[in-house]
């Protein structure tokens, strides 16, 4: 197997994270199999940088010398949302001779001010994504998945997205079970399919203000298989579905929904229960009911699901 290429490119105010997560991904992935990656950093004049937190990263090399790589990784950070014309310009040159051309969070804009999103499908940071719709009008952003893959251009939300990604590459390359080995060794919630929601449920819809309404999302969470109809939920609350809806942001039903999709989702990944099993104690009640919930919003039933996404031992 050919030894690909991953060159991070490095400017003042980036977050360190979106280079250093997805880089510990392919470090993990060269120490599995060796001669896999070959990783490098680079700054514009081989400078070194200052990240959004205060630390220091000393690049490899200057961009200028820095050959064509198999994965250019561009990160996000507030150096991204004003990037350099330089870093800008260099990006519009090299980005189409990569063979993955790869952002983290605000890199996004990075890209998109190059004009290499023109006509593709995008995304970013949540709190950016109608910033960079508003400012690239030929780029169609969708602001909930945690990754969306365009050809050979993939965008990935914010900054533990960017590992999720990095995942996705590697598996492309090495292989499902080298992807799933080391998720586990970064102890991350194994890989994040790319059209998973940025949020779980309970952070998609913020926290009520009353008392009654947080235990109504407390008792949600905590009992995805119970009855949890309007009426039922209402009882715990009075001018329940109004007063959620304000609150939250998100209906009753469309809540218990996520809830129920991601609990489902970890017993797919964490256990080695039946379908029939996990749809009951889910709260779905026949299989399916949790196909089309599965498929409705993840694209794939649970079965695949769990083919693709529990690693070959289980504890």
């Amino acid at each position: 197997m050919a030894q690909r290429t991953v060159l991070a490119v490095l400017f003042d105010g980036l977050q360190s994270l979106d280079v250093t997560g997805p880089v510990e991904v392919f470090a993990g992935a060269e120490l599995l199999r060796p001669g896999a990656y070959r990783i490098r950093t680079a700054s514009l004049d081989g400078a070194p940088v200052r990240t959004t937190s205060g630390l220091t990263l000393v690049p490899d090399e200057s961009l200028t010398t820095a050959p064509d790589p198999d994965i250019l990784l561009v990160p996000g950070g507030t150096g991204s949302l004003r990037p350099d014309p330089r870093l800008v310009a260099w990006v519009r040159e090299h980005g189409p001779r990569a063979g993955r051309l790869v952002s983290v969070c605000t890199g996004a804009a990075v890209l998109a001010g190059a004009g290499l999103l023109d006509g593709r499908r995008a995304t970013t940071h949540w709190a950016y994504c109608e910033r960079l719709a508003r400012e690239h009008p030929a780029v169609e952003i969708d602001p909930d998945p945690v990754y969306v893959r365009d050809g050979h251009i993939a965008t990935s939300a914010g900054v533990t997205a960017g590992i999720d990604l990095a995942l996705a590459l590697v598996e492309e390359d090495l292989g499902r079970d080298a992807a799933l080995t080391i998720a586990r060794h970064l102890v991350v919630f194994l890989r994040r399919p790319g059209n998973q929601a940025q949020f779980s449920a309970q952070l998609a819809a913020q926290t009520a203000h009353r008392e009654p309404l947080r235990d109504v999302q407390r008792w949600i969470t905590d009992h995805p298989d119970a009855d949890l109809c309007v009426d039922t939920l209402a009882a715990r609350a009075r001018h329940f579905a109004r007063a959620f809806r304000a609150e939250t942001g998100m209906t009753p039903g469309r809540y218990v929904d996520r809830v129920r999709l991601e609990h489902a989702r970890r017993l797919l990944e964490d256990t080695a229960g039946g379908i029939e099993e996990i749809a009951r104690a889910t709260g779905y009640g026949t299989p399916e009911a949790m196909r089309r919930a599965f498929v409705r919003t993840l694209g794939t039933p649970p079965a695949e699901y769990r083919r693709r996404f529990r690693p070959a031992t289980t504890p």
